[in-house]
């Protein structure tokens, strides 16, 4: 018998989430906070959390030191462009390995989830080498696919799992009924698993959007997204904590505000499947 759950247990839980939440959250709340301050209460020793000299010079000069509105831009078509691209080779994957799995297909997953646990500097020089010949280097083509085949691996996973939790009977039945391979995926197969699309689509959008290591090293000026943007921030003369705080709180707003509007579709795609 399921034990009853007392407002005592309900406070605890209630109190230790927002402890969480807020213990996480508040590295991005100091940023916000820092880049409102002057380059002297930045770096104030001890550290202040709220300043007396507010301002919003930094992101004046942020605004007029760079270019946002391309960076932004680039930052937009490489992260949608390698999410959908992703989602049109992994959907047709992930039904093939769901309902027409083979004896290797857990292999499969499981070699696909190891190549993320690879440091990305393991092959740093032949990705530079290969973007260099094929004419890919800063250009939003080759971080389209270079986010594309990063995260791939995770496109195929969560759709796997998603379309684990849908009936075959339902995808006989259409063929049953006439229905080709491909109307089978597109119109039966895709809009049962819509939520698991849509979280999937939302994660790795993030993903790709928060991804500097790549974005930096293939690119230069041209295709430079938003982690290139912050980047630019950091001189040889040091680190001016309150402007790279204002550009960094630029670069990270979009995603942010996606996600806030966007945290119920992604929660509720997440646990598709995991309640039985």
């Amino acid at each position: 018998m399921a034990r009853a759950v007392t407002p005592t247990h309900r406070l605890i839980a209630t109190t230790a989430a927002w402890t969480v939440a807020l213990v996480i959250f508040f590295p991005v709340l100091w940023m916000i906070l820092t880049s409102f301050k002057t380059e002297p209460s930045a770096v104030a020793s001890p550290p202040q959390l709220f300043s007396a000299d507010w301002t919003t010079e930094n992101y004046v000069e942020v605004w007029s030191r760079s270019d946002y509105p391309r960076f932004f831009w680039n930052s937009v078509v490489i992260s949608l462009g390698s999410t959908l691209l992703g989602l049109a080779i992994a959907i047709p994957a992930a039904w093939s390995m769901a309902f027409v799995p083979g004896k290797r297909t857990k292999d499969l997953l499981m070699w696909m989830l190891s190549t993320k646990m690879m440091p990305a500097v393991g092959v740093l020089i032949p990705m530079y080498l290969l973007f260099q010949r094929l004419g890919l280097y800063d250009t939003k083509l080759g971080l389209v696919l270079a986010l594309m085949l990063i995260n791939l691996p995770i496109i195929v996973w969560m759709l796997y799992t998603y379309f684990k939790e849908i009936p075959g009977e339902i995808l006989e039945a259409a063929r049953m009924d006439g229905a080709s391979l491909w109307n089978e995926v597109l119109y039966v197969l895709t809009p049962m698993a819509v939520p698991g699309i849509a979280s999937t689509l939302l994660l790795n959008v993030i993903l790709a959007w928060n991804e500097a290591f790549w974005t930096i090293t293939l690119t230069t000026t041209k295709a430079a997204p938003l982690s290139a943007f912050i980047a630019s921030f950091s001189a040889p003369q040091g680190l001016f904590y309150a402007k790279l705080s204002a550009a960094s709180t630029m670069a990270i707003a979009p995603i942010l505000i996606l996600g806030w509007f966007s945290q119920k579709q992604l929660v509720r795609g997440l646990t598709f499947g995991a309640v039985k």
